[in-house]
């Protein structure tokens, strides 16, 4: 079994997701061989019953010393394939990991607190997973057993995120009653929730697809640096399509042409590589590549090459951005400083209400509609195409925002 599906956890902090993930890893035995018990005896020791939270936040002590801020990934199986969690921190300071979790992901759950229905950040995170383009989602209604796995609540909350969802263009796969806490329908169906008749949890994800295979499109090559060693390797990852010795390539932006002499992977030399490998390529020419280059085949459709972004974006940074304020655009491994030209509208991200046009500045947590003007040109996709050319960061000392194009001339 060698398939691995990524999907982001979101949701409001306090709504249950660690004890969700806690759950996922115990229900299918996929816990370090005498974790639980030892999750047991800090539990026994406080006085407290098995709480699954804690195995997150174990696992994450053990990892990194107690720094769980990050965007942390873990693993759990099932017989169909293994998954990879990517956590996005629920804390509104923390969105900023998520737009960076969220953009690996090829699904989502959504995790709503059944008794306290959707909150702000519940609405921030879903417009998030939206404009990421996340299609594959499941709405985990968690904490039934606290309305005493009430049906009728159930509904209540479901319309009322359902309205939202409507509004930001996801179409939710699934919405399932859950107790994590308990562990109704999350491996198992229960009587407790006898009404529901869809799947639990780990059903709902094995029914999901992988997503369309990259390797069908167009060679994007995205080089990350070059070594010098007797010979010039130039190393990067394989966005979309495959590259095969002999093939005619073409680098950007400079649109300078050469022929693949080897590939380069882990000691082995393949004659050919495909989406998804890291790897380094030899060239026939002694061309002067660089980090931010991306290699593409002759004669195959090639990115936009433009100076001009027109995208969509979600200030992160507490610091408003001013218009004028010079910025580093970073997309995919293309890095060049920039400004925001024009700020065309500016969105309130949990309400939706458009707050200013032709606006002068981007306040934390609003979305915008820019075109961003920058020192020079780079390859851009349009994101529904190669997500990696299509999607964006900014960032001052630290990331201020995540983008995508919305529009390629």
């Amino acid at each position: 079994m060698d398939e691995n599906l990524k999907f982001v956890m979101v949701g409001h902090v306090d709504h249950g997701k660690s004890t969700l993930i806690g759950r996922l890893f115990y229900d299918t035995d996929s816990l370090p061989e005498g974790k639980i018990e030892e999750i047991k005896q800090i539990c026994d020791s406080l006085g407290k019953e098995l709480e699954f939270g804690y195995i997150m936040d174990h696992l994450a002590e053990e990892r990194d010393q107690g720094i769980t801020i990050d965007t942390a990934q873990t693993f759990f199986r099932t017989k169909k394939r293994e998954y990879t969690i990517i956590d996005a921190p629920g804390h509104v300071e923390f969105v900023k990991n998520m737009v960076t979790g969220a953009s690996q992901a090829e699904a989502a759950i959504l995790i709503v607190d059944a008794n306290e229905g959707v909150k702000e950040q519940t609405r921030r995170h879903s417009y998030i997973l939206s404009m990421l383009g996340l299609n594959q989602v499941i709405v985990a209604m968690n904490k039934m057993d606290l309305i005493d796995y009430k049906e009728e609540r159930f509904n209540e909350v479901k319309k009322e995120l359902k309205e939202w969802l409507d509004k930001i263009k996801i179409k939710p796969s699934y919405i399932i009653p859950i107790s994590a806490k308990q562990g109704d329908f999350i491996a198992k169906k229960t009587k407790n929730l006898e009404w529901f008749k869809g799947p639990t949890i780990l059903e709902a994800l094995d029914s999901f697809k992988k997503e369309t295979p990259m390797l069908k499109k167009p060679l994007r090559f995205a080089v990350q640096d070059v070594y010098k060693f007797n010979e010039r390797i130039t190393a990067g990852m394989i966005l979309s399509g495959k590259i095969k010795e002999k093939d005619h390539i073409v680098i950007l932006p400079s649109m300078e042409e050469t022929i693949v002499k080897e590939i380069k992977e882990f000691n082995k030399n393949p004659k050919e590589a495909e989406a998804g490998k890291s790897i380094g390529i030899t060239t026939e020419d002694s061309l002067f590549l660089d980090r931010g280059n991306i290699i593409i085949r002759k004669n195959e459709p090639q990115p936009k090459i433009t100076d001009t972004i027109k995208g969509h974006l979600f200030w992160l940074d507490k610091k408003p951005y001013e218009k004028g304020e010079r910025v580093l655009f970073k997309l995919s491994t293309q890095e060049v400083m920039g400004e925001i030209e024009s700020i065309d509208k500016v969105i309130d991200s949990s309400s939706l209400e458009t707050l200013r046009e032709n606006a002068k500045e981007i306040k934390n947590r609003e979305v915008a509609d820019v075109t961003i003007k920058l020192n020079k040109e780079i390859a851009i996709e349009n994101f529904n195409f190669i997500p990696q050319l299509g999607r964006f960061v900014l960032e001052r000392k630290d990331t201020c925002a995540g983008g995508i194009i919305t529009k390629i001339n």
